[in-house]
């Protein structure tokens, strides 16, 4: 009996039509961790070595192929950075807010399907807990039939069959939330490296104009330095 449920086609037969929810809840959840799954992957960068490359060409102004660099690299930093590029002209304070405006669009995408997983995997238990409780009644209300003269082997094979539900349902929620906590440790880790390469853009972008607007009075000081003193008056007579 166990082996004949241990198949498909024993499960969606033993176990009611609830069985079927579970496995249109469990594709459902399935699609979202794919789709995470390609996210993540897709979005993997080295941050530090995407703003040491792009820190070299905004210390020689050479904001054209820091936007192309940008531009190629993927995932939600790169795109970041390539919004602060886009505004290189602005002020910090305004630097700051677009980096800021680009960061919370990219939030969405970092956090899109967690919902789905984390519902999934609350609901599955409710409906294995449902289904368990109608096969139990389905079990009394047979054995209120027969007169209450039902053998242990019937009943118990009837309340084996209810389980199958609860069974299949924790599984499901079991399995989703682990993929749930594993993509919010990475939601979260990413959105920190979203903040930190917002802030190191600014500083480079700012720190790049104000070295170009003082350079022409450092020059100044350094060549004022290096003047020779005056000659002093011979007073030898």
């Amino acid at each position: 009996m166990i082996l004949g449920l241990m198949e498909p086609s024993g499960l969606i037969e033993q176990g009611g039509p609830l069985v079927w929810v579970l496995l249109g809840l469990a594709f459902i959840g399935a699609v979202a961790v794919v789709e995470r799954l390609f996210f993540f992957h897709r979005a993997r960068i080295n941050v530090g070595d995407l703003l040491v490359g792009l820190s070299h060409h905004i210390r020689r102004r050479s904001f054209a192929e820091a936007l192309h660099e940008a531009a190629r690299a993927p995932g939600p930093v790169a795109r970041v950075a390539h919004a602060a590029l886009l505004r290189y002209y602005l002020s910090r304070a305004d630097l700051r807010d677009v980096v800021q405006e680009a960061g919370q669009m990219e939030v969405p995408r970092i956090e899109k399907n967690c919902r789905v997983i984390l519902g999934v995997a609350l609901l599955a238990p409710l409906v294995g807990m449902l289904g368990t409780m109608l096969g139990m009644l389905e079990t009394f209300q047979k054995v209120g039939e027969k007169g209450g003269f039902s053998g242990p082997l019937e009943l118990s094979a009837g309340v084996f069959t209810a389980l199958i539900t609860s069974v299949m349902g924790m599984t499901v929620a079991v399995l989703l939330y682990l993929f749930y906590l594993y993509f919010l440790g990475r939601a979260k880790r990413m959105v920190h490296r979203l903040e930190r390469a917002g802030i190191e853009m600014v500083n480079l972008i700012a720190d790049a104009r104000e070295e170009e607007e003082y350079a022409p009075f450092r020059g100044e000081v350094a060549a004022g330095k290096k003047r020779p003193a005056p000659a002093q008056p011979d007073r030898t007579l």
